[in-house]
């Protein structure tokens, strides 16, 4: 849950590749006038979602609601919310198509029952092998089939299954829906399509594979691109085509915040357990604890401690960083993403010798005395500890404390 990098757009690709030729090209079983699809429960990382959204881009249709269904979406926990389901097991499942029936709404639950829905309407999908084709040729296609139906999941591990953290809390519905050009098999899309369910956004999906009419209505759009994704936002006029665009806006204007590298914190949750004693331990060390002077090293704490509370109190927002670090790195672009003004304090290039400032050590053991925390980064708020990245500042802003 981030601003995609070149490895989501790897795995991203090869979910993509996995999964050929299913989910790209308009097929010759669509209509030009298809019966309307008034909404699709839909959870991003869900194999039996993907089946749905493959055959939806094939049958080039447009979903008038995509709703996301993330395990903790409001979809099960929020009552008020208009496409609320329900808090009980029967509720959770997922795809769950809405579809106009003549003068009545019908309800099909389950990728099995939406895919028979489909081909009543539509006709089977066209084989992938010829019937023609040696029994032994059809059998290891089949199973090279299945085989990569798990795949994409893999490859996108745990992305776009739970709601984020940086997820607005529930309030009022937009007062229109985002637009979204896309389809099954782009990898950008894909990524976009993530961090929708990632922040529980709905949308107007339509689709524009390969083949798709809706091509020539996106060209006209944008004056001849038919690049997918695309994102349309009534809501401030904005038209957007680049994935990475895409989801700076997103997290700018239906998030709480920016998040940092995911990967980044997941080194987090393994390394902050192993490290955070180890630096408690050499912080005071290398400031000179194990000197013969007491009283100087003392003096000398002292001193960093009163610069320190000068520094914290002459901004709303104070961070304490070193410039090699990658956490501090982040930090600072979460903050830059809040457009805030903040004061940034280096320490040096990192913690280690010949890499500190001079006074670095003396300030690095002082926060720990008066915080607890020795690493970096470290984030004040109006003279108050808020702690490093990942413990502190994502922690506040998602429960609103740090405003």
């Amino acid at each position: 849950m981030s601003i995609p990098n070149s490895f989501d757009t790897l795995t991203s690709g090869l979910a993509s590749i996995a999964r050929l030729p299913f989910g790209t090209i308009v097929s010759g079983d669509a209509k030009s006038t298809p019966p309307p699809i008034l909404a699709l429960y839909d959870k991003e990382g869900s194999n039996e979602c993907r089946v749905v959204r493959e055959r939806i881009t094939e049958l080039d249709l447009v979903v008038d609601v995509v709703v996301p269904s993330a395990t903790n979406s409001r979809v099960f926990n929020d009552e008020n919310y208009e496409y609320f389901l329900g808090k009980d097991s029967s509720a959770a499942t997922v795809p769950r198509l809405i579809v106009q029936k003549e003068d009545i709404e019908e309800t099909l639950v389950g990728a099995d029952k939406i895919i028979t829905y489909f081909e009543e309407i539509y006709g089977e999908r066209p084989p992938v092998v010829d019937e023609n084709d040696e029994e032994i040729k059809k059998q290891v296609v089949s199973a090279l089939i299945l085989f990569a139906e798990n795949l994409p999941s893999l490859f996108r591990y745990n992305r776009g299954n739970t709601v984020a953290g940086c997820a607005l809390p529930p309030s009022k519905p937009m007062p229109s829906m985002l637009v979204l050009y896309s389809y099954e098999g782009n990898q950008f899309c894909r990524l976009v399509r993530e961090v929708l369910t990632e922040l529980d956004v709905p949308y107007t999906l339509k689709s524009a594979g390969k083949g798709s009419t809706r091509r020539t209505e996106l060209s006209d759009i944008t004056g001849g691109s038919t690049q997918c994704p695309y994102l349309m936002d009534p809501n401030t006029g904005k038209n957007i085509s680049d994935s990475k665009d895409i989801i700076q806006y997103l997290y700018k204007n239906y998030a709480l915040f920016t998040p940092p590298n995911e990967l980044l914190g997941d080194l987090s949750d393994i390394l902050t357990p192993i490290l955070k004693p180890v630096y408690k331990q050499l912080a005071p060390l290398q400031a000179g604890s194990g000197g013969e002077n007491k009283v100087e090293y003392e003096a000398t704490i002292a001193a960093a401690k009163s610069q320190i509370e000068e520094e914290i109190a002459s901004e709303d927002i104070v961070i304490y960083t070193y410039s090699l670090s990658p956490f501090c790195t982040e930090a600072t672009a979460v903050l830059d993403n809040l457009e805030v003004a903040y004061k940034e304090i280096s320490l040096g290039k990192e913690w280690v010798p010949f890499l500190i400032n001079e006074d670095g050590p003396q300030k690095r053991a002082a926060l720990g005395e008066m915080t607890g925390q020795t690493a970096l980064p470290h984030v004040f708020v109006s003279g108050k500890n808020v702690g490093g990245l990942y413990d502190g500042l994502l922690p506040a802003l998602e429960d609103g404390s740090f405003w």
